[in-house]
C-alpha cells in the first residue's frame, strides 16, 4: 500500500462516522422534542450519550495501549451499528420507551468514547507514515470533519422532513459499518499495542492510568486547553442539542432550516479548515486562536438571541463557521505534539476525556435555563459564558507556550513504539 494509504483511509472513515454523527444529532432531539415536547427531556438523551462517553473515554486509554487502538476502534464501530439500529427497529415495533431510549444512547455513547479515542491516537502514527506535519493532518481531518457535518447535517433535515427523525438513524448505523471495513483495510499494520521496553517491570491498568494523569498535569499548555474546551463544549452541546433545536421550534423555522443552518457552519468551517492545513505551520497559533474565538463564539448565540431575520442568522453563522475551521487544527496540534509516544493512548484519551467531561450538562443546563428564563435569554447567557472562558486562558503566562511544541525527545520516538 501507498505510505499515504492510511491517512486516506482513515479520513474516510472520519467522513463517514461523522456524516451518521451529525444525522443523529438533529435527529434525537427532534425525536424527543416531537414525541415529549420537554426541553429537559431532550437535555436528558444528550446528557445519556455523553455521560459514558466521557467516562469510558477517560478510563479506556491504557487499554488502548495494552490492546491497539486500531483493534478497539474496529469492535467499537462494528458493535455501534447494532445498538443505533436498535432505536428505530425498536420505535417501528412500538417497544422504544423513554428508559429504553436512554439505555441505547447510553451505551451508543460507550461504544463511541474508545472508538474515537483509537481515532485520535493512531493519528501521529499516521501522518508520520504519510510524511505530513499534525498541522496539516489534523487541518485535512477537521475539513473532512466539517464537510461530513455538512453533509449530515443537510441530509438529516431531509430524513426527518421525509422519513421521520427514528427512521433517520438507520444511516448513523450504516456509517459505523461503512466505517469500520474503510478504516480496518487502510490501516491494516498499524495501530499495534506498544512495545514494552526493555527489562521493565509490570505494571497494573490502574497505575498505567495513573502514568497518564501525572504526565497531563505537568503540562499547562495542555491543562489550560483542556480547561477551556471542557467548559465551550458544554456550551456548545446546550447550543446545538437544545437552545437551536428550541429556538427553530419556536421562532417557526422549523428543522429544515436548523439543518440548513447547521450545514452553513460546516461548510464555512471546511474552508476555514482547508486554510489552516494549507497555512497552519506558518500562523501565530496563539494569535490565531483569539481571533477565531473572538469571531466564532459569542456572536452566533447573539443574533439568534436578539430574533434576528433568518439572513441574519445565517451570515453570521457563515463567518462563525469560517474563524472555527482554524481552532481544531491548531489545538490538535498542540495537543499531540506533546504526548510522548508511548502514552499515546492513555493521554491523549484522558486529554480528550477532560475536553468533553461537562458536556453531559450541557443539554440539561440547556433543557433548564430555556425552561427557567425563555429561550432568548438562555441564549445570551451561553455567549457571554462561551466569551469569557475562551479569553480567560490569555491572562494566563504559560498558555502562550502553544506557539512551538516543547523541545523534548519523547515526543520524537521512533514510529514503532507507537501503535
Amino acid at each position: 500500500m501507498s505510505t499515504r494509504t492510511p491517512l486516506a483511509g482513515a479520513l474516510v472513515a472520519e467522513g463517514v462516522s461523522f456524516l451518521g454523527t451529525r444525522i443523529s444529532m438533529i435527529a434525537i432531539p427532534w425525536f424527543v422534542l416531537s414525541t415529549t415536547g420537554s426541553a429537559t427531556q431532550t437535555g436528558l438523551v444528550a446528557a445519556a450519550e455523553i455521560t459514558p462517553l466521557v467516562i469510558i473515554k477517560a478510563l479506556g486509554g491504557p487499554l488502548l495501549d495494552r490492546v491497539g487502538p486500531r483493534r478497539v476502534t474496529l469492535v467499537c464501530d462494528l458493535l455501534s451499528t447494532f445498538v443505533v439500529a436498535a432505536i428505530p427497529l425498536l420505535h417501528g415495533l412500538g417497544m422504544l420507551s423513554f428508559p429504553t431510549l436512554l439505555v441505547l444512547v447510553a451505551v451508543a455513547g460507550a461504544l463511541r468514547g474508545p472508538g474515537d479515542a483509537g481515532k485520535a491516537a493512531m493519528m501521529p502514527e499516521i501522518a508520520r507514515t504519510a510524511g505530513w506535519s499534525l498541522e496539516r493532518v489534523s487541518g485535512l481531518s477537521a475539513a473532512v470533519e466539517r464537510t461530513s457535518s455538512m453533509g449530515g447535517a443537510a441530509l438529516a433535515g431531509l430524513l426527518v422532513a421525509t422519513v421521520g427523525s427514528a427512521n433517520a438513524l438507520y444511516v448513523d448505523a450504516a456509517s459505523f459499518l461503512v466505517s469500520f471495513l474503510v478504516f480496518g483495510v487502510a490501516t491494516t499494520g498499524l495501530g499495534r499495542p506498544v512495545a514494552p521496553e526493555v527489562d521493565a517491570q509490570s505494571t497494573s491498568y490502574v497505575q498505567e492510568l495513573r502514568q497518564g494523569w501525572d504526565f497531563m498535569r505537568t503540562e499547562p499548555v495542555l491543562v489550560a486547553i483542556c480547561a477551556m474546551v471542557a467548559v465551550t463544549n458544554l456550551v456548545d452541546m446546550a447550543w446545538s442539542s437544545v437552545l437551536a433545536p428550541v429556538w427553530a421550534k419556536e421562532s417557526g423555522a422549523g428543522v429544515a432550516v436548523l439543518g440548513t443552518l447547521f450545514a452553513v457552519m460546516s461548510g464555512a468551517s471546511v474552508l476555514g479548515a482547508l486554510a489552516a492545513a494549507r497555512w497552519g505551520e506558518t500562523l501565530p497559533r496563539y494569535q490565531t486562536y483569539v481571533v477565531a474565538f473572538l469571531v466564532a463564539g459569542a456572536p452566533r448565540f447573539v443574533v439568534m438571541a436578539f430574533d434576528s431575520p433568518l439572513w441574519a442568522v445565517f451570515a453570521v453563522t457563515l463567518v462563525a463557521g469560517l474563524a472555527s475551521g482554524f481552532l481544531n487544527p491548531i489545538l490538535g496540534a498542540v495537543i499531540l505534539e506533546r504526548i510522548p509516544a508511548p502514552l499515546m493512548g492513555r493521554v491523549s484519551s484522558l486529554n480528550t476525556a477532560i475536553c468533553w467531561s461537562l458536556m453531559p450538562l450541557g443539554g440539561v443546563l440547556g433543557g433548564l435555563a430555556v425552561a427557567g428564563l425563555g429561550v432568548s435569554p438562555a441564549l445570551l447567557v451561553a455567549g457571554a459564558a462561551y466569551l469569557l472562558t475562551t479569553m480567560a486562558p490569555t491572562r494566563v503566562p504559560s498558555f502562550r507556550r502553544m506557539d512551538r511544541a516543547p523541545a523534548d525527545p519523547r515526543t520524537t520516538r521512533p514510529a514503532d513504539t507507537r501503535t
